[in-house]
């Protein structure tokens, strides 16, 4: 089996400089992380943009709807900020016959509290074993993007 993997930023590729907390957004972290575990899959990463996804325009969403929509493997995994990870799910729901799965985390994956190896490991489960369509892997669960939201106070998705 063969995982595409986009990587178009969001919190899970910051990398912070100083007590300021000025930062970065890097190279993807989704590289390490799966290079530092023993997997049973093939993959191939490729990095969109670089961006904090409150930065991310319609533009930005087009370019990755069409890199997906044209890309030969059917199961893609998109590691994407999470305060607007549903809107991009939105936007791709209506490529066929692919199994789409957005993930990101709430702190950045090379902070030791972070949820990024979790939250890959699930996206990675849920585009195995899914048929197709467009989800996102959050806490533990997999969401339709036209039915959940984020909680920002709570720090989790949730179904609406």
């Amino acid at each position: 089996m063969k995982i595409k993997i986009f990587s178009v930023g969001g919190t899970i590729d910051k990398v912070y400089f100083d007590k300021l907390s000025q930062y970065q957004v890097g190279f993807p972290s989704v590289r390490a992380i799966l290079g530092s575990l023993p997997i049973a899959f093939r993959y191939e990463i490729e990095s969109l943009l670089r961006k904090d996804s409150l930065d991310m325009d319609d533009a930005d969403r087009e370019l990755i709807r069409r890199h997906v929509a044209e890309e030969s493997c059917r199961r893609i995994i998109i590691t994407h900020g999470t305060d607007t990870m549903i809107e991009t799910g939105k936007v791709l729901s209506d490529i066929a016959e692919k199994c789409v799965v957005l993930t990101g985390a709430m702190e950045p994956a090379n902070f030791k509290s972070s949820d990024a190896v979790f939250n890959i490991g699930v996206a990675v489960g849920a585009v195995s074993s899914l048929s197709h369509g467009v989800h996102i892997a959050m806490n533990g669960r997999i969401f339709n993007p036209w039915r959940c939201r984020k909680n920002r106070d709570l720090g989790v998705f949730e179904e609406l």
